[in-house]
């Protein structure tokens, strides 16, 4: 029991952790809080699988290439919808016209999703033969789907540590107002933010649609989720956010497995309450 908790937990965990990156980073970089983020998601996801259906493309050709399709997607968002907002905000308006901007955005993809691909459940089967880990089957999608959200969130935190890039990102998301002095553009570098989020939550989407099965309508799920592994993770905290993601991959399995599968939304939102109660800088944050 142990073992598949852990096993299946830390796939489930992964997707989490890489949906979580993108919103963090969109947050805590541009400032936005993009409640159209799950439904970015779902649309990275419905493309997967109608290249396949469609077109014969292997799913794994349209990982590679959706997060680089999902980060001009983003720069764009940025360019024609956010930069307005940044423009004529002051004080903490842009976080009001953000989330009411996105929601709006929000309800026309799902619209543009439920019109194209219906309202119907999604799945497909690939690579769905088991593979077995210290005694546990595990469908060797699922393991893909691992196997890529390390890769992706491990480049990214390597490349958040190491690189001018990074550096410039983080001096952004740390001090906005001081960044200019030192000849960073913040807006050229919140919409890169921006558009990484985009990318990542695209990455993710990709990854979701090889092995769970989804809904036109189901992107607020994504959304919610997300932003509960940044609260747990601490706002903008890159490597709280992976952590928060595996443990909530974890915690939810244990639910599903050891008590009530109908019980893992639940106990989602019941630690995103007792964080916000008795720890508000996020898990592992800064006290």
């Amino acid at each position: 029991m142990f073992v598949t908790i852990l096993i299946l937990g830390l796939v489930l965990g992964g997707t989490y952790a890489l949906l979580a990156l993108g919103l963090t980073l969109q947050y805590g970089i541009a400032r936005i809080m993009n409640l159209a983020y799950g439904e970015l998601t779902l649309a990275a996801a419905f493309i997967l699988v109608a290249l396949m259906q469609g077109f014969g493309i292997s799913p794994l050709l349209t990982v590679a290439l959706i997060g680089p399709v999902g980060y001009v997607v983003g720069s764009l968002l940025y360019t024609v919808m956010m930069k307005p907002l940044v423009a004529r905000s002051s004080g903490g308006k842009l976080d009001v016209d953000s989330i009411l901007a996105t929601f709006g955005l929000l309800f026309l993809i799902q619209g543009a999703l439920l019109m194209v691909f219906g309202p119907n459940f999604t799945s497909i089967s690939y690579l769905d033969k088991g593979v077995t880990i210290f005694g546990v089957t595990v469908a060797l999608n699922r393991l893909i789907a691992l196997g890529i959200c390390v890769v992706v969130g491990g480049a990214l935190v390597i490349a958040l540590a190491t690189t001018r890039w990074g550096l410039a990102l983080r001096a952004v998301a740390q001090t906005p107002t001081s960044a200019p002095l030192v000849g960073l553009d913040v807006n050229k570098v919140a919409r890169q933010g921006f558009a990484l989020g985009t990318a990542l939550a695209a990455t993710a989407g990709a990854t979701v649609a090889m092995y769970q099965t989804f809904s036109a309508s189901g992107g607020v799920v994504f959304t919610m989720k997300a932003l509960v592994i940044v609260i747990m993770g601490g706002v903008g905290n890159v490597g709280g956010a992976l952590a928060a993601g595996l443990l909530l991959g974890l915690v939810e399995t244990f639910v599903a497995t050891a008590i009530d599968p109908g019980l893992t939304l639940a106990a989602t939102f019941a630690i995103f309450l007792l964080v916000l109660l008795f720890r508000p800088q996020g898990l592992f944050g800064k006290a």
